[in-house]
C-alpha cells in the first residue's frame, strides 16, 4: 500500500473532465488515452475539479480542495480520490466553482502557489461561499503570517 494519495483524472470530450487545478504531483501513471492517476504526498494540498455534461448541458460542476492524508489518518471519501482526503473546501454549482477558480487565480497573481496557502483560507472560502457571502481575499501579509506560524510550530 502506498503512502500517496491517488487521484484519477479523466477526460472525455464534451462529456467528462476531472482535472487537477493546482498541487504538487509526485507521481503520474497513464492508464489509457483518457485516464491518468496523479499522486500526492501526505500533507500536500491540491484542487480537484470535476465537470460532467450530457446532451442538454452541464449536469455537475464541483471543486474540492483537499489535503492528502498519511496512512492511518482519518479522511473523507471523495470520488476518484484514493484513499480520500482532508476536505478544506467542497463546493458545487458553476457560479461557486467559478468564484473559487477566480480566487485561485488571484492567489497566483500575488506570486503565491495556491498549494502553499494557509488551509484556513480554503475553509474560509468554503464557509462564505456556502452561504452566498463574499470571502476575504488572500494577501501577502496573511501568507507571511501563515509561513511564520508554520516555522514556529516545527
Amino acid at each position: 500500500m502506498s503512502d500517496l494519495t491517488d487521484v484519477e483524472v479523466l477526460w472525455l470530450e464534451k462529456r467528462i473532465e476531472n482535472r487537477i487545478r493546482f498541487g504538487r504531483i509526485v507521481e503520474e501513471r497513464k492508464i489509457d488515452r483518457h485516464r491518468r492517476v496523479l499522486s500526492f504526498a501526505p500533507g500536500s494540498i491540491f484542487a480537484f475539479v470535476r465537470w460532467t455534461s450530457n446532451d442538454f448541458g452541464t449536469i455537475i460542476s464541483r471543486i474540492d480542495i483537499l489535503r492528502a492524508v498519511a496512512p492511518g489518518q482519518r479522511c473523507s471519501i471523495v470520488p476518484y480520490v484514493t484513499p480520500g482526503g482532508d476536505i478544506l473546501l467542497r463546493l458545487s454549482g458553476w457560479p461557486k466553482v467559478e468564484r473559487v477558480l477566480q480566487m485561485i487565480d488571484a492567489v497566483e497573481a500575488l506570486g503565491i502557489d495556491p498549494a502553499d496557502v494557509a488551509p484556513d483560507h480554503w475553509h474560509h472560502i468554503h464557509n462564505r461561499l456556502s452561504v452566498n457571502e463574499s470571502p476575504r481575499p488572500y494577501t501577502k501579509a496573511r501568507h507571511q503570517a501563515w509561513l511564520h506560524r508554520q516555522r514556529a510550530t516545527r
